[in-house]
């Protein structure tokens, strides 16, 4: 990772790692409908209305910013979109997995995760009619067949998302579903554990959800313990 000029207008151009993996399938599922705009290097607090150059000097310190170059990981890149919001509007939306910071399953448990976004379109709570995209960082910790599965949602697009297989491919191992609710499956194979014998083994991933309507997303840890 490094730093662009931010004295120069530059067109930096990349696949993230999930990118490349529905790439590598060859099966069409690389489709770019959509693009979304990020602020993620701006820290606004740097604007300054006492600056004694005045007015047009406030913004002088977030303008001459380093801007990072892009980088493959989506999980830590662009968390901070820009979305459009009804004019007024004093909160930002937030997800939240109904109060699950953390996912801690043991090999074979279950757990079903249903998202809230919280201050959206002037609701305190409420489930967004598009549903959430659930993108696990390491499918091959859940159940081979039926391990991450999207509910709720029936469009087209989340059809076609939800249906495609769990199998992995060289370094195609995240999957993305789509839904209201995501449940995850944790694997009863051993092999990604160890060795024999290590009972203490844990696996660990991300769950990243994304509300399809607000832009929010929040980002949760997967702790899988052999047993």
């Amino acid at each position: 990772m490094g730093y662009l000029n931010n004295q120069v207008v530059t067109v930096d151009a990349i696949l993230t790692t999930k990118g490349r993996e529905l790439l590598a399938r060859g099966d069409g599922s690389f489709n770019i409908r959509s693009f979304a705009l990020s602020d993620d290097e701006i820290d606004y607090t740097l604007y300054n209305p006492t600056n004694p150059s005045g007015s047009a000097y406030y913004g002088e310190a977030i303008q001459n910013m380093p801007l990072l170059e892009a980088f493959p990981d989506e999980t830590q890149m662009m968390k901070y979109k820009l979305v459009t919001l009804p004019r007024d509007t004093a909160k930002m939306p937030v997800v939240t997995a109904g109060g699950i910071s953390v996912v801690d399953l043991s090999q074979g448990a279950s757990v079903t995760i249903s998202p809230q976004t919280l201050n959206y379109l002037g609701n305190n709570q409420v489930q967004e009619s598009s549903g959430y995209s659930f993108t696990v960082s390491d499918v091959r910790q859940f159940a081979s067949a039926q391990g991450v599965i999207g509910q709720g949602i029936t469009t087209a697009a989340a059809t076609s998302l939800n249906s495609i297989s769990m199998q992995t491919n060289g370094t195609n191992v995240s999957r993305t579903v789509i839904g209201t609710s995501c449940l995850l499956t944790a694997t009863g194979v051993n092999t990604l554990f160890g060795a024999m014998g290590n009972t203490t083994s844990t696996l660990y991933s991300i769950l990243a959800i994304i509300g399809l309507d607000s832009g929010a997303r929040v980002q949760i840890p997967i702790q899988i313990k052999r047993s």
